[in-house]
């Protein structure tokens, strides 16, 4: 062994070259470089002991050998191993003579290695032992004293430098997953002007809203049905953000907008070399949305191997990465929306009944807005408010005929379709008062929606184009009632009976 003074300076050069690294990588790589300064050897490991699989794993392992049978990531049980048992009594292990002994399961290994003897060393941090550094040789025999005393040195600040590495792994982990919700979240400011469809003060829709104040502070999952367009996102996130969880992601996956190739790394994630072209590991919606909401638009069209993975998460809370060999714990509360009918595609065998049930555990239908008339200038004066600041027209209205339109119009479209027109009708208006061409507004109400309508919601609808359009003045002189040809009483009756009221102003 060299000389103490010698001994210290290489003490100290292994210590200033491990505490430098910051990746595992390139971490095992200086140890096995550096063991080299210290001690002859044709075998050099690293074991970490895994709590979860209750065994070691071969982080770095460096051999001279013509034949290898322990490879780098092979698993050891902690049972009747020797890095068990140095595990458990935080003690020096050595195996002089592997030829003619063997103790632990892993000396058969060694033996056909053709290993003489065997050194294992715990690596102690704070009183507690990350796992062992070990040291094989083809010569057999006792180790010199010194050199052991040495090793046992040399794993105490190996074992420092792994938990930097992990600290350092963990907060690199953690920043990028703030830059990654940073991003999402700017991406969601961007794409979402404010809650302008949450905005209504028909009944139908204060139902929705009642609906949703009482789901919000609940973990409850939530399905969102109702056509397109209708604000089912927007809703999604106005829980969201009334629930425990709004200072935490809302994140939002489109079903129907990935190839089924890829929607199960989108969702879970995946390792690195998972499949051709993963190059690097990638933490899926469901981590990223950890602690926080998920919202599953287009539910329906999820394919049904991954419909299968999404049920095991909401049974579990576990989610399998694509290439992962353990399963990562979340807390994420789902929000599920489609405009899809899930029982038909169900009994076509399209949709796991198990995970509808799972899914539809507090449902909320967002009506169309054929079925809100009164909500018609409500929104369509939110749109205009919000888009003539963005483009800078100096209108502050719409003119009669162009209001009349909105009202009338079917709107196949929605809430969506509303707030495109207006947008594109100030791009073209240089007045004060908006006007719309009839030509914006052509699209005829689906013949499905015409089928479902029954004769109590046509009269229901034509009451409530007319009181939209007149301000809700029923009597005098071309109000309402004079309008639909009715007594100012019999309408008041009829709207008692068809549950219709005045809404709240804005």
């Amino acid at each position: 062994m060299q000389n103490l003074a010698i001994t210290y300076r290489t003490l100290l050069s292994v210590t200033n070259v491990l505490n430098s690294q910051r990746s595992r990588q390139s971490l095992f790589r200086a140890i096995t470089e550096q063991l080299a300064n210290v001690i002859r050897w044709e075998r050099a490991g690293v074991t970490v002991y895994d709590l979860e699989s209750d065994a070691f794993r071969f982080y770095a392992v460096e051999t001279n050998l013509p034949k290898v049978v322990l490879r780098s990531d092979a698993m050891i049980p902690h049972a009747h191993s020797a890095v068990g048992w140095v595990y458990d009594h935080q003690r020096v292990h050595v195996r002089p003579h592997l030829q003619e002994e063997r103790l632990f399961i892993e000396d058969e290994s060694y033996l056909q290695e053709g290993l003489g003897r065997m050194i294992n060393i715990p690596m102690m941090v704070q009183d507690a032992c990350l796992g062992t550094l070990n040291i094989g040789s083809v010569e057999a025999g006792p180790p010199d004293p010194d050199d052991v005393d040495f090793l046992k040195q040399v794993a105490t600040q190996i074992g420092f430098a792994i938990a930097h590495v992990n600290a350092y792994e963990e907060i690199n982990c953690l920043r990028e997953q703030l830059a990654r919700e940073n991003l999402y979240l700017t991406d969601e400011l961007k794409a979402t002007q404010d809650f302008g469809i949450v905005v209504g003060r028909s009944r139908a829709f204060e139902d929705v809203l009642r609906l949703a104040r009482q789901a919000a502070p609940t973990t409850a999952t939530v399905m969102i049905t109702g056509e397109t367009g209708t604000g089912k996102e927007v809703l999604a996130r106005a829980i969201h953000e009334k629930s425990l969880r709004r200072e935490r992601a809302f994140v939002r996956l489109n079903c129907a907008a990935l190839p089924s190739g890829l929607i199960e790394s989108e969702l879970f994630g995946h390792e690195r070399g998972a499949f051709t072209g993963a190059d690097q590991r990638r933490i899926g919606r469901f981590e990223l949305a950890d602690g926080g909401t998920l919202f599953l638009d287009e539910i329906g069209e999820l394919p049904l191997e991954a419909q299968a993975k999404l049920l095991r998460v909401l049974q579990d809370g576990l989610v399998d990465r694509v290439g992962g060999t353990k399963p990562v714990p979340v807390d994420v509360r789902v929000i599920a929306a489609t405009n899809a009918d899930l029982p038909a595609a169900i009994r076509d065998g399209r949709f796991r009944s198990d995970l509808y049930y799972r899914l539809n555990v507090f449902p909320i239908h967002m009506p169309p807005l054929r079925e809100r008339p009164e909500d018609i200038p409500i929104l369509a004066r939110h749109f205009l408010r919000v888009h003539a600041q963005r483009l800078k027209r100096s209108c502050e209205d719409f003119d009669a005929s162009a209001m009349e339109r909105l009202v009338r119009y079917a709107w196949p479209g929605n809430v969506r379709e509303l707030e495109n027109i207006v947008e594109r009708g100030l791009i073209l208006c240089q007045e004060r008062l908006l006007s719309l061409d009839s030509l914006m507004m052509s699209s005829p109400a689906s013949p499905e929606s015409s089928a479902r309508r029954t004769l109590q919601d046509e009269e229901r609808h034509h009451i409530l184009r007319a009181l939209t359009l007149l301000d809700w003045r029923i009597e005098g002189s071309g109000g309402a009632a004079e309008q639909l040809g009715l007594a100012p009483s019999t309408l008041r009756s009829r709207l008692n009976k068809l549950g219709i009221r005045r809404p709240s102003r804005t």
